[in-house]
């Protein structure tokens, strides 16, 4: 019996720590931002931003950036070993442009809970009558409070 403890032991103190082991990161790893134009992207990668911070991986790429509608949609995967992920993002996401305008998200519509969650995070694309691109040249996404104090994820657009 003594001879199966301690290979067993080992393994599971191997597994808990590989789960648990955090990276170092920079406090920002948002990718570089790539200009939008009007047609849609080709590859959906170009437009698709990172962030590491702490233990949760964001993944976010706009949906119709170049042809928005009522809503703009971003598609969000989020990944962790450790944090529960069962926060609606919609109250703790904005949009902002360079032109002066920001907007609070209106729709986290994903399955919340676990640790991998994606789902598609939902802006008004119109505020007071107004466009909200209209006029800007960048567009900001940030998101608070989960698991790090902001993540911040920017668009050049054209």
């Amino acid at each position: 019996m003594r001879r199966f403890v301690l290979p067993l032991l080992l393994i599971s103190m191997f597994i808990l720590v590989a789960c648990s082991t955090k990276t170092a990161v920079p406090e920002q790893t948002a990718s570089q931002p790539a200009p939008v134009s009007d047609a849609a992207p080709t590859q959906t990668n170009e437009l698709t931003r990172t962030d590491e911070q702490g233990a949760i991986v964001f993944v976010i790429t706009p949906l119709n950036l170049g042809t928005p509608a009522d809503t703009l949609e971003f598609d969000v995967s989020m990944n962790t070993h450790s944090v529960d992920l069962s926060m609606d993002l919609a109250q703790l996401a904005t949009l902002s442009t360079d032109a002066g305008l920001t907007v609070q998200a209106s729709k986290w519509d994903a399955t919340p809970g676990g640790h991998h969650v994606s789902g598609k995070l939902i802006f008004p694309s119109i505020q007071d009558t107004k466009s909200i691109l209209e006029g800007a040249s960048k567009l900001t996404l940030t998101i608070i409070n989960v698991d790090a104090t902001s993540r911040i994820f920017e668009w050049e657009l054209k």
